[in-house]
């Protein structure tokens, strides 16, 4: 230990701030490539939002987001090992007449879906935590896809959030072929409002 610390005051200051600020960029630019990458190359959904629980009001400068696909049946996965309280699980979804994506099955691991039915990403909020002895899936699910939140504007929040409550709230997800998902777009009666930026 001593060797390593030795050999860091022979370092010059400058070179170790450099090496950290460099560091810290580097991972910066990871996460938003990341997101850049879900963005452009993501299959596009569009997905109806529903009002939420009215104590989870508009706090600070974003819109907290419920989505149909928030809540579904465990299906096959009931009763099944859940591992933990909040695993990862993969939703298919499909279009519906109208094109909004809704969820038809849920699945512990990812399986194969053809266009245009597409697998989304989701770790378990609630519904894990049935069974006496270690955590199985409970007979309804609810999923989180880290789309529960849309930073907006000073003060564009509460229009949202009432056409939110309308029903009238759409998003344009964009999902990658291993599930990760990220809001692109919002529509209020299918007209788009906002656009997210790939950076």
């Amino acid at each position: 230990m001593t060797a390593i610390a030795s050999s860091l005051q022979r370092i010059p200051k400058a070179a170790l701030f450099a090496a950290v600020a460099v560091i810290q960029f580097a991972l910066l630019a990871v996460m938003i490539i990341d997101r850049m990458q879900i963005l452009r190359d993501g299959a596009e959904v569009a997905l109806q939002t529903r009002p939420v629980d009215p104590r989870d009001i508009f706090r600070g400068d974003y819109v907290r987001l419920g989505y149909d696909i928030s809540e579904v049946p465990a299906g096959a996965l009931q009763g099944q090992p859940a591992g933990t309280r909040t695993p990862t699980v993969f939703v298919k979804l499909t279009p519906d007449s109208n094109g909004l994506y809704q969820a038809v099955s849920v699945h512990a691991e990812a399986v194969p879906v053809t266009s245009p039915d597409i697998l989304i990403r989701g770790r378990i909020a609630l519904g894990a935590n049935c069974g006496p002895n270690a955590p199985r899936f409970c007979a309804k699910l609810r999923i989180n896809y880290n789309l529960e939140r849309y930073f907006v504007p000073e003060g564009e929040g509460l229009k949202l959030e009432q056409a939110r409550n309308e029903r009238k709230l759409t998003i344009v997800a964009a999902v990658t072929p291993s599930g990760r998902a990220a809001i692109k777009r919002l529509l209020v009666d299918g007209t788009p409002v906002y656009d997210e930026p790939w950076f």
